[in-house]
């Protein structure tokens, strides 16, 4: 059976003669930093709305924000060996005020810390989410370092805030942050109607990143593990294999291709 070591060096041989590109970028990708390192803060919704039925029906009797609590729990092991990560939270509080708090600075090995903070929250008050997501980039100092902002919540700005500008305002001063957004059984459904989902959305597509609608446990673990992860980012931070290199690696394979003999 070829070696690897082999394919590899035919690999290179071949895209030198053409087809070089493609194969250099690949390679340059694997060896960039990987952004799985690039401290996080996770902004979780912890407002009144969290405190409503998954089922948003009398027969439901499963809070939205323990569905999100229990795809935390089952994330953060894996995404906090990678990562420092923080933690904001808004809403908690007397009904129509606007809180938020800073609960921790993106630290090492902090899931089971996360998860008392947000375990012990009780859903209330409004959304401020403009206000919270403002609040995490600056305790990523996003100016001066790259960092990754995943807000969880499931409905939209209800505090004022405008979502789509500040998306706008920390990608002109940023030195690269990344801002995800997950959007909790919110599809064809708003709470209050005060701003459009869409102004959520535009704040993730300024900053390079992904909203994602979560309508299921499940869909909330996938989500948070695309965003929040290491296996998203890397996905997204390596281009794909040229044709060259892949049709080498397919004869390979096949057998078709053999070591000569010294």
């Amino acid at each position: 059976m070829v070696s690897l070591h082999f394919v590899l060096r035919l690999a290179v041989l071949v895209l030198a003669i053409g087809g070089v590109s493609g194969f250099a970028a690949a390679i340059a990708a694997e060896q960039k930093e990987s952004p799985c390192n690039d401290d996080a803060m996770i902004v979780f919704d912890a407002s009144g709305s969290m405190a409503g039925n998954v089922g948003q029906g009398i027969a439901t009797t499963i809070p939205r924000i323990d569905e999100a609590r229990h795809a935390l729990a089952e994330v953060l092991p894996s995404a906090t060996k990678f990562r420092r990560v923080g933690l904001i939270t808004y809403g908690p509080g007397p009904y129509q005020q606007c809180n938020v708090h800073l609960d921790l600075k993106p630290t090492a090995n902090a899931g089971a810390i996360i998860m008392q903070t947000v375990n012990a929250l009780t859903p209330g008050g409004r959304t401020p989410l403009a206000s919270a997501v403002e609040q995490a980039a600056e305790v990523l100092d996003y100016r001066n370092k790259p960092g990754v902002i995943v807000v969880v919540t499931d409905g939209e700005e209800t505090c004022g805030g405008a979502p789509c500008d500040l998306g706008k305002k920390l990608h002109a001063a940023a030195k690269q942050l990344t801002i995800h957004v997950i959007g909790y059984r919110v599809k064809d459904f708003s709470w209050t109607g005060e701003q459009s989902i869409l102004d959520v959305r535009c704040l993730a597509e300024q900053n390079g990143g992904l909203y994602i609608a979560a309508e299921s446990k499940e869909d909330l673990v996938e989500a948070l593990r695309k965003t929040l992860d290491c296996p998203m980012m890397t996905q997204r931070a390596s281009p794909p294999p040229s044709h060259a290199y892949l049709e080498i690696v397919r004869l390979a394979s096949q057998g078709a291709l053999r070591r000569p003999n010294h």
